[in-house]
């Protein structure tokens, strides 16, 4: 791929680094692929060779590039990259056109992880995570017939999802969660892509629901990783 079907930017370092992460996690480059060089990123983008540096440094360092003396800038492997990092979680906000590779292979996270935060919710969830999981999808159920409010609709999935994460009550998921977020936004707004109706996604949010408030942790995994096998023939990863 080049530089030239990227939209100009307009901003410093941290700007470039934004615009460039996001190409490649739509996509734009796939690993192994040579990065173009500092001086033609400068020349289409029209900012300067430091500000170039300063972006690349961060791309290096969230692990998307390797840059070799002699060899140049290469895109690494997506084993590599730091998809945890806080600043990579910053870059995915709001990207819904993620490299299918890169969907799958968050899917297939989430699909051993949430059964296991869902059991844990069910047995540790309190009022107030109670009150979250309903609010959250009450405002699924509101926005589930408008086509106009299919952005509102998929901000209550990653609500319902987060506070799953939340009513867990462990440390590590919680904090889990809010990294989480972005990459599990950019699949529910995949997914909404590919489905004319909620009705069977609400059908197995309710259940997920039912069986936290039920205290029922069997039940609360089985049913959260029925929201996900739904979530893959949305996503196309299964028929």
């Amino acid at each position: 791929m080049t530089l030239e079907t990227l939209p100009r930017h307009k901003g410093g370092a941290d700007e470039l680094a934004r615009l460039l992460a996001r190409a490649l996690l739509a996509g734009h480059w796939q690993p192994g692929d040579a990065f173009p060089k500092e001086m033609d990123i400068g020349t289409h983008f029209d900012v300067s060779r430091n500000q170039v540096r300063n972006a690349l440094t961060r791309l290096t360092a969230a692990g998307l590039l390797d840059r070799t003396a002699g060899r140049g800038t290469h895109v690494r492997e997506m084993s590599d990259w730091h998809l945890l990092d806080p600043l990579m979680s910053e870059w995915m906000t709001g990207l819904t056109d993620l490299d299918p590779q890169l969907t799958r292979a968050i899917y297939a996270f989430r699909f051993s992880a949430e059964p296991v935060v869902a059991g844990l919710a069910a047995d540790a969830a309190d009022a107030n995570d109670i009150a979250r999981l309903e609010a959250a999808f009450e405002g699924m159920q509101k926005t589930a017939r408008s086509p106009a409010a299919r952005a509102q609709h998929a901000e209550y999935d990653v609500m319902f999802h987060d506070a799953t994460y939340q009513a867990s009550h462990n440390l590590v998921w919680r904090q889990m969660g809010h990294l989480l977020r972005p990459s599990i936004m950019a699949l529910v707004h995949g997914s909404q892509h590919r489905t004319d109706t909620f009705d069977d996604s609400l059908s197995r949010h309710r259940r997920v629901l039912e069986a936290i408030m039920r205290r029922d942790a069997e039940a609360a995994s089985r049913a959260a990783r029925e929201v996900l096998r739904r979530t893959a023939i949305d996503l196309g990863i299964v028929n």
